[in-house]
């Protein structure tokens, strides 16, 4: 029986339109050419049927409507200006939903706007209009990050744990309404790697977990964009994790934090559309300080121990560390110190022993360092106790393992560690600042320059000791990266119009063209 338009869409009769709709539309995308202008008056029933529409639903009726009006043969200006009508056009449909949804919904913004920047960063720029479009395209980043704010924002507890999460329909299955049935989904998602794209597969592809792939995608654009600027290097690098570390705080994401910290385990970087080869070693510079030298406080407002995020960070910990310990041993030295003297090591531990009815003393006779904690968990492994929830965190612990010489003793949890600075960011009490306790906040740049001091080697390598272990509070404060502006706080909210482009989280890119 067919649901008509002269039945109320509620309850069992919205269900049974939603699934003849998506059956009937999904068996179209097959076809040598198809027509989906036959489903749009469906599909907008659909949406104007519920204050807060599935997932599916929104996803399909922006996909009918962007076909009917895209230009295929326009230029670069006119793809990009149609990617911004995309993405008000989704923005507005998503409104009224939840912030993961209206994230997710963004994946084929991102992915039309992927397409132009590859295809100007390809170019001179020697032409007005490609100069314009080169500008849209900074524009609808800017627009995007303060749409994602926004909606980061209105994330909560209840919506994480929430049914509405979760797909009723493959997302492979979605994915061919909006590329090519041969392309595959991973096509879709052209800034995460493969590996990562099976991860979210095995996750029954949880929107949670594909907003954090969409929240990543656009984070990497806006920093390869600001790659390209004429800006010393170390400059550049320090406004880079400054801008990093912010966004991380504002979002206040966790899955996109696994993803991000997944992706660091590739190499290289699944970015080589967008990213010159040379600028691999300083992103992945500011990756790994922004992931690693900082304790964000969102990860444990939730009393329920995040295994899968906690393994993969001590796993990126080891492989930083053996990344940059030719490259620059100063930074090797303090990724692994600010692990150990950070809490994952003891969480780990308790984790581990609690869940399998073991003896705690033996997790923390084996030590803190992160080769040493990956050794125990894989000796645990072999005893036939699970402990890596995935096969590709399993395969990336093996391989640590395999490289794992640790030619000191290894340190103890209770033993002191000596010149580590443990960065986190601290947001308690943010409401009730005075204005004299904000002018005594130090800005997270300085807090860098401070790391790049205190953690300082002699001639032979080893670190020198200056007494008692130190650890630097960082109150984060956002600010302007190229103007001497005041300070903004990472709580302050964005504008609500997100067309203005404006992003709540601060522009490192200046646009020279404009």
């Amino acid at each position: 029986m067919e649901i008509t338009g002269l039945v109320p869409l509620v309850g069992e009769n919205y269900a049974l339109k939603l699934k003849q709709s998506m059956e009937a539309l999904l068996a179209e995308v097959p076809k040598e050419s198809p027509d989906f202008s036959l489903f749009i008056d469906a599909f907008y029933e659909l949406i104007q049927a519920k204050v807060d529409p599935p997932f599916e639903v929104i996803w399909v009726y922006a996909a009918i409507k962007f076909r009917g009006h895209e230009s295929e043969k326009g230029d670069v200006l006119d793809r990009v200006l149609a990617a911004k009508g995309l993405f008000q056009l989704i923005s507005s449909c998503s409104a009224s939903v939840g912030g993961s949804k209206s994230v997710a919904l963004l994946a084929p913004v991102v992915f039309v706007a992927h397409g132009v920047l590859v295809e100007i960063l390809g170019r001179e720029l020697s032409l007005k209009r490609e100069r314009k479009a080169m500008r849209e395209v900074k524009s609808l980043v800017d627009m995007v990050l303060g749409y994602i704010s926004v909606c980061c924002s209105k994330i909560s507890e209840e919506e994480v744990d929430s049914d509405g999460l979760n797909l009723s329909l493959p997302f492979t299955e979605l994915a061919n309404v909006w590329v090519d049935i041969n392309d595959g989904f991973e096509s879709l998602l052209p800034l995460v790697s493969s590996d990562v794209c099976g991860w979210l597969c095995a996750r029954e592809f949880h929107v949670g977990y594909l907003a954090g792939a969409i929240i990543m995608e656009v984070f990497f654009m806006k920093l390869c964009l600001a790659l390209n600027l004429a800006t010393p290097r170390d400059e550049l690098e320090l406004n880079l994790k400054t801008w990093a570390v912010g966004s991380i705080s504002s979002f206040q994401n966790k899955y996109f934090l696994e993803l991000l910290t997944r992706t660091t385990l590739a190499t290289p970087l699944p970015l080589i559309s967008i990213l010159k080869p040379e600028n691999e070693i300083l992103l992945r510079k500011v990756l790994f300080d922004a992931i690693l030298l900082v304790e964000y406080p969102f990860l444990y407002s939730n009393a329920k121990f995040d295994g899968s995020l906690t393994l993969t960070r001590l796993i990126a910990t080891h492989e930083a560390v053996k990344y940059f310990r030719e490259l620059d041993q100063n930074r090797a030295v303090s990724y692994s110190s600010a692990f150990s003297a950070s809490r994952i090591p003891l969480q780990i531990i308790k984790w581990v022993t609690s869940q399998n009815c073991l003896e705690e003393k033996a997790g923390r006779a084996n030590g803190s360092s992160p080769g040493a904690l990956i050794n125990w968990l894989l000796s645990l492994e072999n005893r036939g106790i699970t402990v890596f929830e995935d096969a590709a965190l399993t395969s990336h612990a093996k391989l640590c393992l395999d490289n794992f010489q640790d030619k000191q003793q290894p340190s103890t949890l209770e033993g002191n560690i000596t010149d580590d600075v443990l960065f986190y960011v601290d947001n308690s009490g943010e409401a009730g600042n005075t204005g004299a306790e904000e002018k005594q906040n130090e800005l997270i740049s300085d807090a860098f320059v401070a790391a790049a001091h205190t953690m300082k080697l002699t001639d032979n390598g080893t670190r020198k000791r200056k007494g008692k272990s130190i650890e630097r509070k960082v109150k984060f404060v956002k600010h302007d990266l190229h103007q001497n502006t005041d300070p903004v706080k990472a709580g302050s909210s964005a504008p609500n119009d997100s067309s203005s482009g404006e992003s709540e989280v601060e522009d490192p890119v200046s646009d020279s063209d404009a």
